[in-house]
Protein backbone atom coordinates (compact mmCIF):
# COMPACT_ATOMS: atom_id res chain seq x y z
CA UNK A 1 0.00 0.00 0.00
CA UNK A 2 1.39 3.41 -1.02
CA UNK A 3 1.35 5.94 2.24
CA UNK A 4 0.83 9.83 1.75
CA UNK A 5 4.11 11.58 2.80
CA UNK A 6 2.36 12.52 6.12
CA UNK A 7 2.41 8.56 7.27
CA UNK A 8 -0.94 6.44 7.27
CA UNK A 9 -3.90 7.56 8.68
CA UNK A 10 -5.80 5.15 10.07
CA UNK A 11 -9.30 4.59 12.12
CA UNK A 12 -9.19 1.52 14.75
CA UNK A 13 -12.09 -0.08 16.28
CA UNK A 14 -9.91 -1.61 18.99
CA UNK A 15 -8.74 0.13 22.14
CA UNK A 16 -5.73 -2.17 22.38
CA UNK A 17 -4.77 -1.18 18.75
CA UNK A 18 -5.73 2.82 19.11
CA UNK A 19 -3.24 2.90 21.75
CA UNK A 20 -0.58 0.78 19.79
CA UNK A 21 -0.62 2.77 17.24
CA UNK A 22 -1.15 6.26 18.87
CA UNK A 23 2.00 5.76 20.72
CA UNK A 24 3.85 4.16 17.82
CA UNK A 25 2.91 7.08 15.85
CA UNK A 26 1.49 9.91 17.13
CA UNK A 27 -1.21 11.75 14.31
CA UNK A 28 -1.63 8.59 12.93
CA UNK A 29 -5.05 7.64 14.69
CA UNK A 30 -7.63 9.88 13.15
CA UNK A 31 -10.14 8.34 14.17
CA UNK A 32 -11.57 5.99 17.25
CA UNK A 33 -14.24 4.45 19.12
CA UNK A 34 -15.90 5.95 22.07
CA UNK A 35 -14.02 3.29 24.30
CA UNK A 36 -10.59 4.21 23.01
CA UNK A 37 -9.48 6.21 26.43
CA UNK A 38 -6.01 5.87 26.08
CA UNK A 39 -3.47 7.31 25.25
CA UNK A 40 -4.83 10.38 27.34
CA UNK A 41 -5.78 13.07 25.27
CA UNK A 42 -6.12 11.00 22.19
CA UNK A 43 -6.88 13.54 18.89
CA UNK A 44 -8.93 11.90 16.81
CA UNK A 45 -12.71 11.68 15.44
CA UNK A 46 -14.79 9.46 17.64
CA UNK A 47 -16.84 7.47 15.49
CA UNK A 48 -19.03 5.38 17.91
CA UNK A 49 -18.69 1.95 19.73
CA UNK A 50 -17.42 -1.13 18.83
CA UNK A 51 -19.71 -2.68 18.26
CA UNK A 52 -22.02 0.24 16.33
CA UNK A 53 -19.52 2.22 14.08
CA UNK A 54 -20.74 5.01 12.25
CA UNK A 55 -19.97 3.79 9.13
CA UNK A 56 -20.63 6.62 7.04
CA UNK A 57 -18.25 8.63 9.06
CA UNK A 58 -15.56 6.13 9.23
CA UNK A 59 -15.59 6.62 5.06
CA UNK A 60 -15.56 10.12 5.65
CA UNK A 61 -12.14 10.42 7.29
CA UNK A 62 -10.74 8.61 4.09
CA UNK A 63 -8.42 6.39 6.29
CA UNK A 64 -5.46 4.41 4.78
CA UNK A 65 -6.50 1.51 7.08
CA UNK A 66 -8.70 0.39 9.58
CA UNK A 67 -8.02 -2.33 12.07
CA UNK A 68 -9.93 -4.37 13.60
CA UNK A 69 -10.68 -7.73 16.02
CA UNK A 70 -12.41 -10.63 15.27
CA UNK A 71 -14.20 -11.00 18.73
CA UNK A 72 -14.42 -6.94 19.65
CA UNK A 73 -15.93 -5.95 16.13
CA UNK A 74 -18.72 -7.35 13.77
CA UNK A 75 -18.83 -8.83 10.67
CA UNK A 76 -21.18 -7.03 8.94
CA UNK A 77 -19.87 -3.76 10.06
CA UNK A 78 -16.22 -4.55 8.72
CA UNK A 79 -18.00 -6.06 5.57
CA UNK A 80 -19.69 -2.59 4.83
CA UNK A 81 -16.15 -1.00 5.08
CA UNK A 82 -14.98 -3.04 2.44
CA UNK A 83 -17.86 -2.59 0.53
CA UNK A 84 -17.40 1.36 0.36
CA UNK A 85 -13.67 0.66 -0.45
CA UNK A 86 -11.46 0.84 2.34
CA UNK A 87 -8.52 -1.94 3.68
CA UNK A 88 -9.47 -3.49 6.82
CA UNK A 89 -7.00 -5.25 8.61
CA UNK A 90 -8.51 -7.80 11.38
CA UNK A 91 -6.61 -9.36 14.38
CA UNK A 92 -7.38 -12.09 16.45
CA UNK A 93 -5.72 -12.43 19.73
CA UNK A 94 -6.08 -15.41 21.98
CA UNK A 95 -3.10 -15.76 24.00
CA UNK A 96 -0.05 -13.01 24.56
CA UNK A 97 2.25 -15.04 21.86
CA UNK A 98 -0.73 -14.27 19.18
CA UNK A 99 -0.95 -10.66 20.85
CA UNK A 100 2.77 -9.84 19.73
CA UNK A 101 2.83 -11.35 16.38
CA UNK A 102 -0.63 -9.60 15.30
CA UNK A 103 1.00 -6.01 17.45
CA UNK A 104 3.81 -6.23 14.91
CA UNK A 105 1.64 -7.24 11.64
CA UNK A 106 -1.14 -4.29 12.50
CA UNK A 107 2.27 -1.92 13.05
CA UNK A 108 4.72 -2.89 10.71
CA UNK A 109 2.95 -4.33 7.62
CA UNK A 110 -0.32 -2.60 7.85
CA UNK A 111 0.24 0.64 8.95
CA UNK A 112 4.55 0.45 7.34
CA UNK A 113 5.78 1.60 10.64
CA UNK A 114 9.24 1.05 12.35
CA UNK A 115 8.68 -1.61 15.03
CA UNK A 116 8.27 -0.02 18.14
CA UNK A 117 10.49 0.00 21.09
CA UNK A 118 8.02 -0.83 23.25
CA UNK A 119 7.14 -3.70 21.91
CA UNK A 120 10.54 -5.64 22.20
CA UNK A 121 10.51 -4.33 26.00
CA UNK A 122 7.02 -5.48 26.73
CA UNK A 123 8.26 -9.30 25.43
CA UNK A 124 11.38 -9.22 27.83
CA UNK A 125 9.49 -8.33 30.42
CA UNK A 126 7.18 -11.71 29.65
CA UNK A 127 10.21 -13.42 29.40
CA UNK A 128 12.02 -12.30 32.27
CA UNK A 129 9.06 -13.58 34.60
CA UNK A 130 10.61 -16.13 36.80
CA UNK A 131 8.74 -19.43 37.81
CA UNK A 132 6.63 -19.31 40.68
CA UNK A 133 7.98 -22.31 42.64
CA UNK A 134 4.64 -23.78 43.75
CA UNK A 135 1.16 -24.65 41.79
CA UNK A 136 -1.06 -22.94 40.34
CA UNK A 137 -3.47 -20.78 42.08
CA UNK A 138 -7.21 -22.02 41.03
CA UNK A 139 -9.47 -18.90 40.21
CA UNK A 140 -12.56 -17.44 39.15
CA UNK A 141 -12.11 -14.61 36.93
CA UNK A 142 -15.74 -12.62 36.31
CA UNK A 143 -15.83 -9.93 33.66
CA UNK A 144 -19.57 -9.06 34.01
CA UNK A 145 -22.34 -9.00 36.92
CA UNK A 146 -26.09 -9.41 36.94
CA UNK A 147 -25.55 -11.62 34.84
CA UNK A 148 -22.41 -13.19 36.26
CA UNK A 149 -20.38 -14.10 33.26
CA UNK A 150 -16.47 -14.92 33.20
CA UNK A 151 -13.74 -15.94 31.46
CA UNK A 152 -13.53 -18.89 29.71
CA UNK A 153 -11.60 -21.41 27.38
CA UNK A 154 -9.22 -19.43 24.77
CA UNK A 155 -9.03 -16.23 25.96
CA UNK A 156 -5.92 -13.54 26.07
CA UNK A 157 -6.72 -12.77 29.43
CA UNK A 158 -6.82 -16.08 30.84
CA UNK A 159 -3.43 -16.79 28.90
CA UNK A 160 -1.49 -13.91 31.10
CA UNK A 161 -3.29 -15.07 34.11
CA UNK A 162 -1.80 -19.20 33.72
CA UNK A 163 1.93 -17.54 32.59
CA UNK A 164 1.12 -15.39 36.26
CA UNK A 165 0.59 -18.44 38.21
CA UNK A 166 -3.39 -18.68 38.13
CA UNK A 167 -5.24 -21.27 37.09
CA UNK A 168 -8.71 -20.07 35.23
CA UNK A 169 -11.03 -22.68 36.92
CA UNK A 170 -13.20 -22.42 33.85
CA UNK A 171 -10.65 -22.52 30.44
CA UNK A 172 -12.04 -25.47 29.75
CA UNK A 173 -15.41 -24.47 29.65
CA UNK A 174 -17.48 -24.85 25.96
CA UNK A 175 -17.73 -21.32 25.82
CA UNK A 176 -15.29 -18.35 26.03
CA UNK A 177 -17.92 -16.35 28.07
CA UNK A 178 -19.79 -18.37 30.11
CA UNK A 179 -22.54 -16.93 32.01
CA UNK A 180 -22.46 -18.77 35.65
CA UNK A 181 -24.95 -18.62 38.62
CA UNK A 182 -23.21 -17.02 41.19
CA UNK A 183 -23.50 -19.59 43.62
CA UNK A 184 -21.93 -22.12 40.90
CA UNK A 185 -18.87 -20.05 41.12
CA UNK A 186 -18.81 -20.04 44.68
CA UNK A 187 -18.33 -23.63 44.78
CA UNK A 188 -16.17 -23.99 41.64
CA UNK A 189 -13.01 -25.09 43.80
CA UNK A 190 -11.55 -22.16 43.26
CA UNK A 191 -9.10 -20.39 46.08
CA UNK A 192 -8.82 -16.72 44.64
CA UNK A 193 -11.62 -14.39 42.83
CA UNK A 194 -10.07 -11.89 40.08
CA UNK A 195 -12.00 -8.68 39.58
CA UNK A 196 -10.93 -6.74 37.12
CA UNK A 197 -11.85 -3.21 36.48
CA UNK A 198 -13.03 -3.56 32.82
CA UNK A 199 -15.60 -4.29 30.73
CA UNK A 200 -17.58 -4.27 34.21
CA UNK A 201 -15.94 -2.04 36.95
CA UNK A 202 -15.59 -4.12 39.87
CA UNK A 203 -14.46 -2.55 42.84
CA UNK A 204 -13.26 -2.68 46.94
CA UNK A 205 -16.66 -2.23 47.40
CA UNK A 206 -18.71 -4.05 44.37
CA UNK A 207 -17.39 -7.17 43.67
CA UNK A 208 -15.62 -9.24 46.29
CA UNK A 209 -18.56 -8.80 48.78
CA UNK A 210 -20.19 -11.91 46.52
CA UNK A 211 -17.23 -14.08 46.90
CA UNK A 212 -16.92 -14.10 50.89
CA UNK A 213 -14.65 -16.97 51.44
CA UNK A 214 -12.09 -16.01 48.49
CA UNK A 215 -9.53 -13.63 49.00
CA UNK A 216 -10.24 -11.07 45.93
CA UNK A 217 -7.59 -9.55 43.61
CA UNK A 218 -8.36 -6.38 42.16
CA UNK A 219 -6.77 -5.93 39.05
CA UNK A 220 -6.59 -3.04 36.26
CA UNK A 221 -8.55 -4.36 33.49
CA UNK A 222 -5.96 -2.97 31.09
CA UNK A 223 -3.30 -4.57 32.00
CA UNK A 224 -4.89 -7.85 31.86
CA UNK A 225 -6.79 -7.00 28.61
CA UNK A 226 -5.63 -4.93 26.72
CA UNK A 227 -2.60 -5.84 23.99
CA UNK A 228 -0.54 -2.99 23.31
CA UNK A 229 2.16 -0.70 25.13
CA UNK A 230 0.61 -1.77 28.46
CA UNK A 231 2.16 -5.09 28.45
CA UNK A 232 5.35 -3.75 29.24
CA UNK A 233 3.94 -3.12 32.58
CA UNK A 234 1.62 -5.63 32.94
CA UNK A 235 3.58 -8.43 34.40
CA UNK A 236 5.22 -6.77 37.41
CA UNK A 237 1.63 -4.86 37.99
CA UNK A 238 -0.28 -7.54 38.11
CA UNK A 239 1.81 -10.07 40.21
CA UNK A 240 1.92 -7.54 42.61
CA UNK A 241 -1.85 -7.24 42.82
CA UNK A 242 -2.01 -11.15 43.10
CA UNK A 243 0.55 -11.52 45.75
CA UNK A 244 -1.29 -8.64 47.94
CA UNK A 245 -4.51 -11.00 47.54
CA UNK A 246 -3.17 -13.66 48.82
CA UNK A 247 -0.77 -12.87 51.96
Amino acid sequence: MVRPAAGPRVVSLVPSLTEAVAVTAPGAVVGATDWCTHPPGLDAVRIGGTKNPDVPAIVALRPDLVIANEEENRAQDLAALRAAGLEVLVTEVRDLEQAFTELARVLVEGCGLARPRWLDEARRAWDALADPGEPPRAAVVPIWRRPWMVLGRDTFAGDLLARLGVRNVYADHAERYPRIPLDELNAAGADLVVLPDEPYRFTPDDGPEAFWALPAALVDGRLLTWYGPSLAEAPAALSGALRAACR
